[in-house]
């Protein structure tokens, strides 16, 4: 009998290996991906401006990246005691405005470079609705609990998404040839704008990414969304509030994530750096044992050897654990 629907994922010819840059934007399931890629010692970059959800917020930010803008205290305001930017999350807030600037302008400098010599761009979409200043209509990335009648709410139409997304693609092609894009979109339920507008809203960010992957060779649709809400269906794999995916089903989306877009000897050496790192976080209760000296020197030897044969890959930290009672 069987308990699961089968899902069609489309591989990519080209595949990530560990030689590539992976540069990761968008809603807070973009940081599941993004934080289990870091862990697996690649070479990432995750969400310069913080978490954000729609697409126009997305696309906005990447064309600051693109065009390495460079922010003024004139792009600041001032609330609750904090200098705050509303292209930012509340990351980046702060009591002295030049500091927030300059983390904020750093921040900018290193997503520019790094897009430039990506191979790799994951764009995961959150949510259609937007919301924009009610005195001049400026979407804004995080309302930072500013007054509700700051904003005015907008359900972007499937247009204004495919357009804004087809323009960004086109600039990041023009600006880093060798950049693939893969588009996905979050499972994470969006209840406080309701449960029927969550759908609506989901469905149009689903429409959209696929008029724009079926159109554009080095674009790629990852199914995330119907992983999750298709093929897991069942409320035990989401956290107690009923609106994250939970441990279990963020691992299996990443498990379908590397069987489908990783190359074979990525695969092999993911399973290499996983013990690795598993080993690196072992905390022993008696560090002094001549056992545990023995597991240290085990484990400081196979990094070297990977590390001889994979200098792309930091094992920094590692190998400073490893060696530290030796």
């Amino acid at each position: 009998m069987k308990w699961m629907l089968d899902i069609d994922i489309n591989a990519p010819v080209n595949k990530i290996a560990y030689t590539d840059k992976i540069f990761v934007i968008g809603s807070c399931f973009t940081e599941h991906i993004g934080g289990r890629l870091a862990d697996l010692k690649f070479s990432t970059l995750q969400n310069p401006n913080g978490i954000l959800f729609d697409p126009t917020s997305v696309c906005g930010s990447l064309l600051s990246y693109i065009n390495n803008k460079q922010y003024s205290q004139h792009d600041l305001f001032y609330l609750n005691e904090l200098w705050q930017s509303w292209q930012h999350h509340s990351i980046f807030t702060g009591t002295n405005a030049e500091v927030v600037l300059t983390n904020i302008n750093q921040s900018q400098q290193r997503a520019h470079h790094f897009l430039k010599e990506a191979s790799w761009l994951i764009i995961t979409l959150g949510s259609s609705f937007s919301y924009r200043l009610a005195t001049n209509g400026e979407t804004v990335a995080n309302c930072h609990r500013a007054p509700a009648q700051t904003f005015n709410k907008h359900l972007i139409s499937i247009e204004e998404i495919t357009s804004c997304m087809f323009d960004v693609v086109h600039q990041l092609s023009s600006f880093n040839p060798s950049l693939n894009i893969i588009l996905t979109i979050s499972p994470v339920r969006h209840i406080r704008d309701g449960v029927i507008e969550n759908n609506r809203s989901k469905a149009r960010l689903i429409e959209a990414v696929h008029q724009v992957s079926e159109q554009l060779d080095h674009v790629h649709y990852f199914p995330a969304y119907e992983l999750v809400i298709d093929v897991l269906r069942d409320h035990r794999y989401y956290d107690i509030d009923l609106v994250h995916p939970n441990y279990a089903a963020t691992e299996y989306v990443f498990e379908k994530f590397t069987e489908s877009y990783f190359k074979p000897e990525t695969k092999v050496l993911v399973e290499e750096v996983k013990n690795i790192v598993t080993a690196f976080k072992h905390k022993a209760f008696q560090p002094s044992t001549s056992a545990h000296k023995k597991f240290l020197k085990t484990y400081y030897d196979k990094v070297v050897e990977l590390q001889i044969k994979n200098p792309q890959i930091n094992f920094e930290s590692e190998l400073a654990y490893f060696n530290s009672t030796l």
